[in-house]
């Protein structure tokens, strides 16, 4: 890496592929390592630059590499695809990133803290539910409409309605229909709940954070907008969330 000192590295979920020029002598290094052996292998290392594609368990690793007191550099897949090449295998694309890490118009992706983990954790949770929510109410839409019945858009009008043309069918399907549809409004019902705990935790969490709070005072800017910001760009110190 020029007169740094650097590494790159491809993660995966066993084994680790590790790319760099030794600064000295100029020779290419390509080493595989197995999960176990990524930290050890580091900490006997003096402090150097480690590049790594932001991807699953990329900020764990960050993290744990940073307590070794080695500075980190997470690029996006995007920033490192132009530089992939010959054949696609583990030992190009740890070159790969190599070669995009030393790019100064590539912006580093930051090292979240494992407080701001948890409050993006939870946000990833939240919208899993509401898009699992929303296929649900989306296929009992259908399933109701093949019996002449419309349900209103948004989640209010259906918890509003729904019980009326649930009771006008009981007269004219088979029980085994209606209680599997009951059964999948009971469900909507649960996937509610799943939410509103989610969001009552970061409710709690923006209690206590101050940056959070000072961003949802932005007019337009509420507690999902402002949690998220706060966790995501980490500009401030972030303490570990009290969550029950």
């Amino acid at each position: 890496m020029g007169p740094i000192r650097g590494n790159s590295a491809d993660i995966a979920k066993r084994v680790f592929q590790l790319h760099w020029v030794e600064v000295e002598s100029g020779e290419v290094k390509s080493v595989q390592l197995k999960r176990e052996k990524f930290l050890e292998h580091f900490s006997n290392r003096a402090r150097c630059l480690i590049g790594m594609e932001a991807c699953g368990g990329s900020q764990h690793w960050a993290r744990e590499l940073q307590r070794l007191g080695h500075e980190v550099k997470l690029v996006s897949a995007r920033a490192v695809k132009p530089f992939v090449t010959g054949n696609k295998n583990d030992a190009a694309d740890a070159r790969a990133i190599w070669t995009a890490v030393q790019q100064r118009g590539i912006k580093g992706i930051a090292v979240k803290s494992e407080g701001q983990q948890a409050v993006l954790a939870l946000h990833r949770m939240r919208d899993q539910l509401v898009k699992f929510r929303t296929a649900q109410i989306n296929g009992l839409r259908g399933l109701l409409m093949e019996y002449g019945e419309v349900m209103p858009q948004g989640r209010a009008g259906i918890k509003r309605d729904i019980p009326g043309i649930l009771g006008r069918l009981d007269e004219r399907l088979p029980a085994v229909v209606i209680d599997t549809l009951r059964e999948q409004n009971l469900r909507l019902g649960q996937l509610d709940a799943q939410v509103r705990e989610i969001e009552q935790r970061l409710r709690q969490w923006h209690g206590q954070e101050e940056a959070s709070r000072r961003i949802a005072e932005i007019p337009g800017v509420g507690l999902l907008t402002a949690t998220a910001a706060v966790a995501t760009l980490g500009v401030w110190p972030m303490p570990n969330p009290s969550m029950p």
